[in-house]
């Protein structure tokens, strides 16, 4: 497809660049092969089959090692043009050494992100499917494992072309209406162009909706642990970690500013916030931790607000209720020192707060159950959504932008808008739509996706 880039050669490490017992060094390029059978003393790999590896000795001036060279023949390879693999012993003079004679004949070393651009211009796949690479690389949890695997597999690719497929075929029909604006004449009905609408939007919503979650997976679920002073927050922190994280102590205010970890929970990342206790004070310092502490609970997917049994009461757990209204996390009841309480009163109180989750964080009585919860919680968020769930910022923001398109398009065909305006507004929502997939692609778009990638991929 694309011919530019077979007229050069490139050449990165693959592999974390350190100790190690092996290293993998690419090569991509119309000549990769037969430059690298210059160096190699095996068989001749100018004339082995694609898909084949061969044992022999990497030698320039004199030996350098012993290798291990993988041959991949155009179109059947990552970047569909012809391409090497050379495993070598992880030694940083060894590496140096093969990188440098390879230099030395024109090799250039590979940017960022340039092997997997390259497969992208070469229509190895979309734009979607590329950025996929990076996110599955990155990927250190279960479920974000998948959801990249998914998107690299054309999952979501597959849905937006089907949605830009299907307003394609009305924009061709309100084009035609244009050449024949003298005529008065109608080829693309209003109503199945609303319905149209209407049923893409719908999809986009679904898409959009999952994005809240897609993030937060890909980040990590920020969990955040709130109440007041000696609740118990860092205690349940340290024994949901299970470490002696956070101080604990029975001085009022200990914890002053935010104490955060993550802990991987059934396949999933969750962050853990232990913040200041929140109260009135005259403590410049303890009244920056609860300014801090404030901000994180107003970012938290979840807000675990600890109360202590032997001194809470209905007004504490009313006034909470009250203050974290409009919150967008979802407000969690936790009711700590089960075993500081009488078994009666603790009775009463799983009576009065049936949605409650009760623990004793020094004893770790109820932690696993509260982990349990979190998890249950997500999952349900997860199963609401569907198979195809995006968290890239980018794909997010082209949606926003389609949508509002297809709101003009909507407006315009309930107030009469004449066919030249819809047209041009149902233009920019494939502009948009095109602009996810790759189809529709400028040099700067690209630059800024593929140099975030790491060297060698």
């Amino acid at each position: 497809m694309i011919t530019n880039f077979n007229s050069s050669c490139i050449i990165s490490l693959a592999t974390p660049n350190g100790i190690g017992a092996l290293s993998i060094i690419r090569l991509s390029g119309y000549d990769s092969i037969s430059i690298c059978n210059n160096f190699f003393f095996g068989k001749d790999l100018n004339n082995q089959l694609t898909h084949t590896i061969h044992f022999g000795v990497f030698k320039n001036e004199s030996v350098i090692d012993e290798v291990l060279v993988s041959i991949f023949r155009a179109p059947h390879s990552f970047t569909k043009e012809n391409s090497v693999e050379i495993s070598c012993h992880a030694s940083t003079f060894i590496i140096n050494k093969i990188i440098e004679a390879f230099i030395n004949v024109g090799v250039r070393l590979a940017k960022p992100g340039e092997f997997t651009q390259r497969a992208f211009l070469n229509g190895r796949f979309d734009l979607t499917q590329a950025e996929a690479v990076a996110d599955l690389i990155a990927s250190d949890n279960k479920t974000s494992h998948q959801i990249s695997l998914n998107q690299m597999r054309g999952g979501f690719s597959n849905q937006i072309k089907i949605l830009r497929e299907k307003l394609i075929s009305f924009a061709s029909l309100i084009e035609l209406e244009l050449d024949f604006g003298e005529e008065d004449v109608e080829f693309a009905n209003r109503k199945d162009l609303q319905d149209l609408v209407n049923e893409i939007q719908l999809q986009i919503n679904i898409l959009l909706k999952s994005f809240k979650s897609g993030n937060v997976i890909k980040n990590g679920v920020p969990v955040v642990i709130a109440g007041k002073p000696n609740a118990g927050k860092s205690t349940l922190l340290n024994s949901l970690l299970n470490e002696e994280k956070a101080i604990v102590s029975e001085i009022a205010g200990t914890t002053r500013d935010l104490i955060e970890d993550t802990i991987n929970i059934d396949g999933i990342n969750f962050r853990f916030i232990d913040t200041a206790g929140l109260r009135e004070t005259n403590d410049q310092i303890e009244m920056i931790g609860v300014s801090r502490a404030l901000d994180k609970i107003k970012q938290a997917t979840f807000i675990l607000y600890l109360t202590d049994l032997t001194v809470t009461d209905q007004n504490e757990i009313d006034l909470v209720k009250k203050d974290f209204t409009d919150l967008n996390g979802q407000l969690i009841f936790i009711f700590n020192k089960i075993d500081l309480v009488q078994p009666e009163k603790l009775e009463q109180f799983k009576i009065n707060f049936p949605t409650g989750i009760f623990i004793s964080a020094h004893y770790k009585t109820g932690v696993e159950a509260l982990k349990s919860f979190l998890i249950s919680e997500i999952r349900k968020d997860l199963s609401a959504i569907g198979d195809v769930i995006i968290s890239n910022s980018r794909h997010y923001e082209s949606l926003l932008n389609t949508n509002k398109s297809l709101d003009n398009v909507l407006s315009g065909i309930l107030n009469g808008i004449t066919g030249d305006i819809i047209a041009m507004d149902i233009r920019h929502a494939l502009y948009e739509l095109g602009l996810i997939t790759g189809e529709i692609t400028n040099e700067d778009l690209l630059d800024n996706i593929f140099s975030k990638f790491c060297i060698g991929k």
